[in-house]
């Protein structure tokens, strides 16, 4: 084995969906905020001969950003389950004494080219707070994506 050297192939960032609740619901073009990290408490002392240093540990919070997520527009959005989550959270809120009613598990998955699963990012408590549309112009030839905004509690690299 050499040094610096893959001894398999590495991950293509090429074929991944969005899974809620167990279930492939869409197929995506884009994922970003995949960013597994923890807080850091900081505290600026003097040190010895009058020396300013500043010490870091591990803090208290765990920091989870928002999923910013591409796919192409359905053609149907009453039959798409995510625009269905959408609009229910839209229509009726969230409701504070019940957390876990409209928050959702599930996973952004990739897959290999031979179709085998090859990493799976989970995240807890989530639910999508915006949907953008692309911007339209009549010269386009390109397919009409969208943008959602995913709010999640937690983020963790299982695979």
């Amino acid at each position: 084995m050499s040094a610096g050297l893959f001894t398999t192939d590495p991950i293509i960032a090429q074929n991944f969906f969005l899974e809620v609740d167990g279930e492939v619901i869409s197929q995506l073009i884009s994922v970003s905020g995949l960013d597994v990290e923890v807080g850091v408490a900081k505290v600026t002392q003097v040190g010895k001969g009058g020396q300013k240093q500043q010490v870091k540990a591990l803090g208290q919070s765990v920091e989870s950003p928002d999923l910013q997520l591409t796919r192409v527009a359905p053609l149907d959005i009453g039959n798409d389950n995510l625009w269905k989550w959408f609009s229910d959270i839209r229509s009726g809120g969230l409701v504070a004494t019940d957390r876990a009613a409209k928050r959702k598990n599930g996973s952004i998955v990739l897959f290999d080219s031979a179709h085998g699963e090859v990493a799976r990012f989970n995240f807890f408590s989530g639910w999508p707070t915006k949907i953008s549309t692309d911007q339209l112009s009549v010269d386009s030839n390109e397919v009409v994506k969208e943008s959602i905004t995913i709010a999640i509690e937690r983020l963790e690299r299982v695979k």
